[in-house]
């Protein structure tokens, strides 16, 4: 594979650290609740979603409940999204989904209205990098970094090894 035209836009440090502040608003914007789940759409955004709960436990004593959201990024439309967990399990709690990039907003839209249908109290959103260019109406609540991108570049988002955590932009 060719890396030559990869840049290095965040280290493991620095990704460590936006996810920490995320924590750190989830918490504050959050505080009184008494369960909270984090819904990663698979494959990275459940990763983060991993990395995340790692954060949020050690700073708010609550019931963190990790999920996993699956849902077909390239064609949402032709596939059910589905949970690792039935879903009235998640009805009338607060539910954080959460990607590692925020693009045209489709992955996130049809992730929402699955949820929605489960009936939650409060739906919030994460995300590691906002590329900015949503063609659907979704703004992510907490976000690590806005990157402004063309259309033609690439953004990977390395979760898979702790200690080796990366973003590029290619």
């Amino acid at each position: 594979m060719q890396h030559a035209s990869r840049h290095l836009i965040l280290d493991n440090r620095q990704i460590t650290q936006k996810i920490r502040r995320m924590a750190f608003e989830i918490c504050e914007r959050n505080f009184e609740e008494k369960e909270i789940v984090i819904a990663g759409i698979a494959p990275q955004g459940y990763l983060f979603a991993k990395l995340l709960v790692g954060e949020l436990s050690q700073i708010l004593p609550i019931r963190w409940h990790l999920v996993k959201l699956y849902i077909n990024k390239q064609n949402p439309d032709e596939s059910p999204v589905t949970l690792d967990v039935p879903g009235e399990q998640l009805s009338g709690k607060t539910i954080i989904l959460t990607d590692d990039v925020l693009y045209t907003g489709k992955t996130f839209c049809f992730a929402i209205r699955s949820i929605l249908e489960v009936r939650p109290k409060r739906l919030q959103t994460a995300v590691i990098v906002d590329r900015g260019h949503q063609e659907f109406p979704i703004a992510a609540d907490y976000v690590g970094y806005v990157l402004s991108t063309t259309v033609r570049q690439h953004v990977d988002v390395l979760l898979d090894n702790p200690g080796e955590l990366a973003v590029y932009l290619r």
